[in-house]
């Protein structure tokens, strides 16, 4: 059973949410939190695996919440899901540095959300829907005042790991990188366990915005 937690100001969403997640045999809503704080004080009280988490929100936001989340170990295994309307969050890219598996625009199908969910559950990312492909480089391309990360981080990877790192950062799922590299999908998993090792990534999303901060990966203009 995915133990899911709510964060969002709006109660009106939330309930939506709940009785959504609810309506599936496979999760459960354990808990709901109007801000950052009070998110935290439910998962760690309740525990959680995957968190719904708005990044708008009154005093502590999602993105301190979810940075939170990520410093503590005893949290290592919570997932974050950023619930965001993707023209207008230019926070995307800092929850997605901040630890957060991905985003979800608030309008998504009911299905796309359960999905995400699972996904996210799994230890996927959410950054190879078509309606996020670019959106990622796009916000990455935009300086928020933090230092590039050295390139030599990536010298501890095989031109191999390097390959899949690529195209990763392109949103591709595994069997896509398998068939583009012609290997097996069960390669493409070794490897980028492999990834998430040499790189101390927590997921996919962290690889995605590593591949773009070395400049191992460039974001395309337009």
């Amino acid at each position: 059973m995915i133990r899911v937690v709510l964060a969002d100001d709006q109660a009106l969403l939330r309930s939506a949410f709940r009785v959504l997640v609810d309506s599936d045999p496979g999760m459960s809503v354990t808990g709901e939190a109007s801000d950052g704080a009070e998110a935290l004080r439910v998962i760690r009280e309740g525990g959680a695996d995957v968190v719904l988490m708005d990044i708008r929100m009154p005093g502590m936001d999602g993105l301190a919440a979810t940075r939170a989340i990520s410093a503590d170990p005893a949290l290592a295994a919570v997932r974050v899901v950023i619930l965001t309307t993707f023209e207008s969050d230019d926070y995307v890219v800092q929850a997605l540095r901040a630890g957060a598996s991905g985003f979800l625009g608030k309008g998504a199908e009911p299905a796309e959300l359960l999905s995400a969910i699972r996904l996210a559950a799994a230890g996927e990312s959410l950054l190879s829907p078509t309606a996020t492909r670019g959106l990622i480089a796009r916000f990455l391309a935009q300086s928020d005042g933090s230092e590039p990360l050295d390139d030599s981080v990536l010298d501890v990877l095989t031109a191999r790991e390097r390959e899949v790192l690529v195209e990763v950062a392109g949103g591709l799922s595994n069997d896509e990188i398998a068939a583009r590299l012609t290997v097996s999908p069960l390669t493409v998993k070794t490897h980028i366990n492999r990834l998430l090792t040499k790189l101390s990534a927590r997921d996919r999303a962290q690889l995605v915005v590593t591949a773009y901060e070395t400049g191992l990966v460039r974001p395309r203009s337009g």
